[in-house]
């Protein structure tokens, strides 16, 4: 009995499969797939512990198929070669048998390494589950992505945990033979944070910890028991959104206190650096723009310089962001901008493109008219032509406002001074 107590309990089929009932309900979008055993090839995208790994095993039972495993920590183009050849010997071209690929964490692998999977699953020699706990729209290669179905996992929920633990201590050999109580859970559940395996570890260890076949489970003894000072930090619950929230509107008011605050509580919760930075990228941007377009620099070279180094050292270069974009003048015109701009093309459709505008490679084309009369701005004084580019029902629209802010009060009166108040009214 030396594996773990969530290895020992991990479901065999769906029906004591706990949690994701939107997937594998009675009404699942994966459950007649499953029992039909027509799986497409697809991403398993949730945080840690909501049975992504265990899902996976579940389909390949199920369907009575070859299962094939692979971690993306420790595997290269040269490993997911073997196991293909393997697979196309067990199985067969579009084949309702056809093996199963089980990668785990596969955003961890690389373009080659992704793209050394295309042409198995293409041609169906695999049927690929990808497990991943980022967004894969980020982490994995488009031509790839296009290629698998995205179900998404939630953290479990206090339901779900409560019947983990029930079951766990009805069926676990080790735990059944002890007589446990749970007359207090609240801190199982906090200290979890919607992760069934860490739920059942935490769990475990107390367990483990007390001597004698009778146990009470209280938030007392379980807060004692856990040595290390566990941040409560879901990293993709409602505390995570909760947080991120709190950084951005801390950036967004300009109070690099709480920017930094906020930012520690992800870092000493395990938040993916990436997933920090790319969010610091969008303020640079949606709340900082044009005021300071220096601040989208710095993000985006905070964005590379993390993802180089990692952990610990990038909380230093997150700080820096952070504070830099804290304490940076706001504008939000751009955001605006943009906003109101689809608001327009949702209204009014694909408006014509003005003849002058058009792009003439063609003879046809210039004899219909493309790009005549298009005047080149740097042929004249200024390198400006007062003449609008907008399609004819627009004109006179304004999308684009300066926001109140130095750089941009200098921005205005730049334009005002080209269009004479015809731009920016």
């Amino acid at each position: 009995m030396n594996s773990p107590l969530a290895e020992r309990v991990r479901p065999k089929t769906l029906e004591d499969y706990i949690s994701q009932r939107h997937l594998v309900g009675e009404n699942g979008s994966l459950t007649g797939q499953i029992k039909k055993g027509m799986i497409p090839s697809l991403i398993l995208w949730g945080p840690p512990g909501t049975g992504k790994t265990t899902l996976a095993n579940i389909i390949a039972n199920e369907s009575e198929r070859p299962f094939y495993i692979l971690s993306a920590i420790n595997s290269g183009v040269k490993d997911i070669r073997e196991v293909i050849d393997k697979a196309k010997q067990s199985g067969g071209l579009f084949t309702a048998k056809n093996p199963i690929l089980f990668i785990d964490e596969i955003h961890r692998f690389s373009k080659s390494q992704q793209d050394s999977l295309l042409a198995a699953v293409e041609k169906g020699w695999v049927t690929l589950i990808g497990a991943t706990t980022e967004n894969p729209s980020f982490e994995v290669i488009p031509a790839l992505l296009s290629r698998c179905q995205v179900y998404v996992l939630n953290p479990f929920g206090k339901e779900d945990l409560e019947d983990l633990l029930k079951r766990a201590i009805k069926e676990d050999s080790v735990l059944k033979s002890k007589k446990i109580n749970l007359k207090e859970t609240e801190a199982l559940m906090r200290l979890s944070g919607g992760d069934g395996r860490k739920l059942l570890n935490i769990f475990e260890l107390v367990v483990n910890s007390e001597d004698g076949d009778t146990i009470t489970i209280t938030d007392e003894l379980v807060l004692g028991k856990v040595q290390r000072n566990t941040v409560l930090y879901d990293k993709t619950g409602e505390q995570h959104y909760d947080i991120i929230s709190a950084f951005i509107k801390s950036i967004r008011g300009s109070d690099p206190n709480g920017a930094v605050y906020w930012l520690a509580r992800m870092i000493e919760g395990g938040e993916d650096v990436k997933f920090i930075a790319r969010r610091l990228l969008i303020s640079a941007s949606e709340d900082i723009g044009l005021a300071n377009p220096t601040a989208l620099v710095i993000a985006n070279s905070a964005f590379q310089a993390v993802t180089t180094i990692g952990y610990p050292e990038a909380r230093i270069i997150l700080s820096q962001c952070a504070i830099y974009l804290a304490t940076s003048q706001k504008s939000n015109a751009s955001y605006a901008a943009i906003g109101k701009a689809q608001q327009t093309v949702r209204q009014t459709g694909d408006l014509s493109v003005p003849l002058p505008l058009r792009n003439a490679p063609t003879k046809l084309m210039k004899d219909l008219g493309y790009g005549k009369e298009y005047k080149y701005a740097h042929n004249y004084q200024n390198n400006f032509v007062n003449e609008e580019f907008l399609p004819e029902d627009l004109s006179g629209t304004s999308f684009y406002e300066p926001g109140n802010n130095s750089r941009e009060n200098a921005i205005k009166e730049f334009l005002d001074k080209r269009w004479k108040g015809k731009y920016n009214s």
